[in-house]
């Protein structure tokens, strides 16, 4: 059974949402490759924003090195680039091989962390900032490679200069056409190469600072990738770097077009169009497809569900769903009322998702409360504790046998697609411990099946951490000592992943004992009952 939401549902135009659920199986697929070859602690796919944080340091510190041998005058810049690949090839070479293949791994990365942003749907409502700002970050990578490429003047260097020159010629923001500067050698200026590094150098901090706002909004950000990952990759890329070394194409010669030069195709994709195209046409393709990137996560517009609310006669400003939240949608401010503690939590509804982890959170969110009205200190308006004790009592009525395994399901895994016997959440996270043991002491089925998200793509990031750690006894509110763990099972998987949980489901299912009778029970009493009170403060 599934508890009634008082929302309506979130919608996709039918294009949308096709194109999500093809990338989302595609992204399954990998994810669970990922999780079988590294584990899902240092599975890539679950890892692509920290990947991408990481190459950029890489990038930075070979080009850093780099600058160290390169002579930023346009007569020797290819000589000294040269000179890098040939007697320094040992160092300066296989760094100049790191830096390109770590800057078309950090395009592919941070390519494949947009589309599964989208496919998982995590772009709208509150996430809009992360997404927004994570568009101008396209522009500037690119930007950064680019200039790069003209740095080493070969005629891959004068092909890229000369296309990009006509692409800015079509804006009157300079005072002269910039093809002009590369009609014959002796237009282009040293002036003019020297700004070209400095763009190649300045570029990239401001690509660093706008990474920097990407992430604001988001609490915990991890911006490093588990060590060994780290340096699988940067194992993997100097191999490539002594397998098949960066080199130059040629010296540019501006006397006369080169008739072949092999292209970049992470950075340089589009520079064929430009020549098929023109100008305009290229220019009104990038500029229409970022303004319809930015404007996605209002596209259509973004039915939300109610923000989480605090109940001010059950919060004591204890702070847990303040460590809990993994948006930073909760505070703690001063106490506006006259009970006896010195601070109350407060929601921000703008940047609250909804995902009820809070409410797990709250050491006053227990089952066992003998109140005509359920009441805890922070509640989700769409699915109240007191509606989630009901749907657990009606869920369980839907058991039979002596082998009942009651479902507490994530809407977004494979739990959440059940029918019968299932209460669903927008995060398992969400579920109070003190519910399992409700549900185990009070006989409404013999075992509890937590179904979550899979392990290494949790919809509310933290959500599966969260649980393990409650149910290990490491994190408030804890699973107490007493509700026995065989059980209790947890099945992280995809909705993809429909036919192991249903494997995995049945053979606990199919294991459980019979609960001993009332009268030979362990004691159960209610902590209100017994003063004895679910994980204090």
């Amino acid at each position: 059974m599934t508890a009634e939401k008082t929302v309506e549902p979130r919608r996709d135009w039918p294009v949308l949402r096709h194109a999500k659920r093809g990338l989302r199986r595609a992204f399954d697929l990998l994810e669970r490759g990922g999780e079988r070859l590294f584990t899902p602690a240092l599975n890539p796919m679950a890892q692509l924003g920290t990947i991408t944080f990481f190459l950029f340091w890489v990038v930075a510190v070979s080009g850093v090195y780099l600058f160290i041998f390169f002579d930023t005058g346009v007569v020797n810049a290819y000589s000294s680039v040269e000179w890098i690949s040939g007697p320094h090839w040992y160092h300066a070479g296989v760094m100049r091989s790191i830096h390109r293949y770590a800057s078309d791994l950090m395009v592919v990365s941070m390519v494949l962390h947009f589309l599964r942003e989208f496919s998982l749907d995590r772009y709208r409502g509150t996430r809009w900032f992360s997404w927004f700002t994570g568009v101008p970050l396209i522009w500037l990578l690119y930007v950064s490679g680019i200039t790069g490429y003209w740095l080493v003047w070969d005629e891959l260097a004068q092909y890229v200069a000369v296309v990009s020159a006509k692409l800015l010629d079509v804006f009157p923001i300079f005072g002269e056409p910039l093809a002009r500067n590369f009609l014959t050698p002796d237009h282009l200026s040293g002036r003019f190469f020297s700004l070209l590094s400095f763009l190649h150098l300045a570029v990239p901090l401001i690509l660093l600072l706008a990474m920097w706002i990407h992430i604001r909004r988001i609490s915990r950000p991890k911006t490093n990738p588990p060590r060994l990952l780290a340096g699988l990759i940067l194992a993997a890329i100097v191999a490539v770097s002594l397998w098949k070394p960066a080199l130059s194409q040629g010296p540019a010669d501006l006397t006369r077009v080169p008739d072949e030069v092999g292209l970049d195709w992470f950075y340089l994709l589009l520079y064929p169009l430009a020549e098929d195209w023109g100008a305009w046409s290229l220019w009104a393709l990038l500029v229409g497809v970022s303004t319809m990137l930015a404007a996605m996560p209002w596209l259509p517009p973004f039915r939300r569900a109610p923000a989480a609310v605090v109940d001010l006669p059950n919060c004591n400003g204890c702070n847990r769903c303040v460590e809990d939240c993994p948006y930073e949608a909760i505070r703690l401010v001063p106490r506006t009322d006259d009970e006896p503690f010195p601070h109350q939590a407060e929601v921000d509804a703008d940047l609250c998702v909804s995902c009820g982890i809070c409410m797990g959170s709250c050491p006053s969110s227990t089952p066992f409360r003998r109140q005509q009205e359920l009441k805890t200190g922070i509640d989700l308006p769409g699915q109240p504790l007191s509606e989630v004790r009901d749907s657990v009592v009606a869920a369980s009525a839907e058991l039979h046998g002596t082998q009942r395994a009651l479902v507490l399901a994530c809407e977004h895994g494979a739990g959440g697609g059940d029918m019968g016997g299932v209460v669903t959440f927008p995060c398992v996270a969400m579920i109070p411990p003190s519910l399992i043991d409700f549900i185990i002491s009070k006989n409404l089925a013999e075992g509890v099946v937590v179904a979550g998200c899979s392990e290494s793509t949790c919809y509310n990031r933290l959500g599966v951490e969260w649980t393990k750690e409650r149910f290990a006894g490491t994190r408030d509110p804890y699973l107490r000592k007493r509700v026995p763990r065989e059980r209790i099972a947890t099945i992280w998987a995809s909705p993809f992943e429909a036919g192991r949980y249903e494997a995995e489901k049945s053979a606990f299912a199919a294991a459980l004992l019979p609960l001993p009778a009332k009268g030979a029970a362990r004691d159960v009493a209610d902590p209100e009952t017994t003063g004895e009170m679910e994980a204090q403060p």
